[in-house]
């Protein structure tokens, strides 16, 4: 059933060599990208050889239930534990999502009900950071616009994970599902009449942006030379030291006149061709996050929203996977783990339907 397994297994023994070799902890950078690609393998391996082992032992019962039914019941116990660990690896084997083990960046807007929905991006914030505190997460408000009765019209806050992150628990893999738009049924503290009011306030969740790294294949560079122009000394103007690089697909030039060598404008030139195109990367990077941003809550209207909070109820409810809880107020003071982990799981299922 999980013979592609095997590959995986084979992958996580050769990254236990190479974790082993003092060498490869010189470049920080890629030991810490071993250290967790080898972090995402040991739960599926660890789980593999268990689900391995429970096949060889429900053999060995079978075997001697045949002479003693004294097994039978040990043999249903096997069978039913190699199910349980079948599942589980099921959902290991499910494709994450490469960001899973970044930070978010996470914004609160008020949307349609006025101040009232001010007040509840407030809450909103207040069950956020409150959730984050529990799970152990450090938080940081970037920046506010309060409103004048006490809410917010606009909120970000930075949520970062402390120390190791086990795979699956990182900030976005759990926060990504609250992108969308919040609706809250209550009666306002400015309501005489007791009449339940209906707002709402959209959040907007995207993995905090990283430093891009910026890798340039030489067969996509066309790299002129030509004669310094200008005042100098005795090889401007004399000789082709100058140097132009064009990156072919993007277009970006960048060119060096001012050392004396020709390998020194070269070396100049691709400094700054680097650096424009990493802030080329940056800005897509920034539009796509953008992008990201709109198709999570493309209007805070109450007809588009993915969770509603019943305060005269108590309850609240998450329109995308059904799930319906009685405990609002313990929600709001930041329990708001099982309502991610529907999503969750949720989301795995359909994973594993694609699969």
């Amino acid at each position: 059933m999980f013979e592609a397994v095997d590959e995986l297994v084979a992958e996580h023994a050769d990254l236990e060599k190479k974790l082993a070799d003092p060498s490869v902890h010189a470049d920080q950078a890629n030991a810490r990208k071993l250290n967790k690609r080898y972090a995402e393998l040991t739960p599926i391996v660890a789980t593999y050889r268990s689900w391995k082992q429970s096949g060889d032992d429900i053999e060995t019962a079978r075997e001697f239930a045949a002479d003693d039914p004294d097994f039978a019941a040990e043999v249903k116990d096997l069978e039913k534990q190699r199910e349980e660990l079948t599942e589980k690896l099921r959902l290991l084997l499910v494709p994450r999502d490469p960001s899973d083990d970044k930070d978010v960046i996470l914004e609160i807007k008020a949307g349609a009900g006025g101040d009232e929905s001010a007040l509840f991006a407030g809450d909103l914030l207040r069950m956020y950071l409150r959730f984050a505190e529990r799970i152990g997460w450090k938080t940081e408000i970037i920046d506010a616009t309060e409103s004048e009765l006490g809410g917010y019209k606009d909120v970000q806050v930075a949520v970062k994970a402390r120390g190791q992150i086990e795979p699956g628990q990182g900030v976005w893999a759990r926060l990504k599902y609250e992108g969308g738009v919040h609706r809250v049924q209550r009666v306002p503290a400015t309501e005489s009449q007791g009449r339940i009011h209906t707002s709402a306030a959209g959040v907007l969740v995207t993995p905090e942006a990283e430093e891009v790294d910026v890798e340039i294949n030489p067969n996509d560079l066309r790299i002129d030379v030509y004669r310094s122009s200008g005042p100098g000394g005795q090889s401007v103007n004399t000789t082709d030291s100058a140097v132009r690089i064009t990156h072919l697909p993007t277009g970006v030039v960048a060119s060096c006149q001012n050392e004396k060598s020709q390998l020194q404008n070269k070396e100049q030139a691709l400094r700054i061709l680097r650096s424009r195109l990493l802030a080329a990367a940056q800005e897509e990077a920034e539009r796509e996050a953008a992008d990201a941003r709109r198709s999570q809550v493309r209007t805070v209207d109450r007809s588009e929203k993915i969770r509603t909070y019943n305060f005269p109820e108590n309850r609240i409810s998450d329109h995308r996977v059904g799930f319906k809880a009685y405990n609002l107020d313990q929600v709001l003071d930041g329990d708001l783990a099982a309502v991610i982990q529907a999503c969750v799981d949720a989301d795995s299922a359909a994973k594993l339907a694609a699969a």
